[in-house]
């Protein structure tokens, strides 16, 4: 799902790339799929790596997962990326979440036909496409919950994006941004960033390659006092996720 993304981030960080319950080489299991459950996943697999705080980041269905992983278990996140999703369910455009709503076994068929079908063969696209249409179709909204995250967070979204341009402005309001003028210096500016990349869409800002120019320069910069303990002067380490 990140294409390109994968290659730049790992010039100088580690990666791991995790492919979620029922998703590419993961097996389901019999449990629903929930962003929380999801979450739980990856805090388990960070501790049994011993990597222990990680970046992590998250793309649409991954970045509320990302986003729960960080309110569920702050200890195991350093930096938060979440990318294009929003924090409610009511932050998706109406005709987003109509689509959502006709999401089910039926919708699995064209699947078949994709080149996934043929990257992903033991995928059983049917039971996968009927358990996301459980999830998608529940409402949620974790705005106290954001509101209370320490990590350091960046949030990016496409300017032509499944989600509403107020609801972004909001997420980022949430997070301390928006609050204020910077000032000549820049010292007023909030631990939280946000970035709309343009000519992008929520269908294409996974790969694009401007993702990774956009989310880099956040990975690499060090942790905030006040918002976690400082890095070592030169953090950036290869075997650092």
């Amino acid at each position: 799902m990140f294409g390109p993304n994968l290659l730049a981030l790992a010039a100088e960080h580690q990666v791991i790339a995790l492919e979620l319950q029922g998703h590419g080489r993961t097996i389901d299991i019999d449990r629903p799929l929930t962003y929380e459950a999801m979450a739980d996943d990856i805090a388990a697999l960070i501790t049994h790596l011993g990597i222990e705080p990680s970046d992590v980041v998250g793309y649409s269905l991954g970045g509320g997962v990302a986003l729960q992983t960080a309110i569920r278990h702050g200890g195991s996140v350093r930096k938060l990326v979440v990318v294009s999703q929003p924090f409610a369910r009511n932050g998706w455009y109406p005709e987003v979440l109509v689509g959502m709503a006709q999401m089910g076994p039926a919708a699995a068929e064209s699947m078949k036909q994709s080149p996934l079908s043929q990257l992903y063969p033991n995928v059983n696209w049917a039971r996968l496409f009927t358990k996301l249409a459980d999830l998608l179709k529940k409402d949620y909204n974790w705005s106290r919950q954001v509101a209370a995250i320490k990590a350091p967070t960046m949030l990016v979204f496409a300017d032509a994006d499944a989600v509403r341009p107020a609801h972004m402005v909001e997420f980022f309001g949430l997070l301390g941004g928006g609050q204020k003028d910077a000032g000549l210096d820049g010292l007023g500016r909030p631990t939280a960033q946000l970035a709309v990349l343009p000519r992008l869409t929520h269908y294409n800002i996974g790969s694009s390659p401007a993702l990774a120019t956009a989310v880099i320069p956040f990975l690499d910069a060090p942790v905030p006092q006040a918002a976690g303990k400082p890095g070592p002067p030169n953090w950036r380490n290869p075997s650092r996720p």
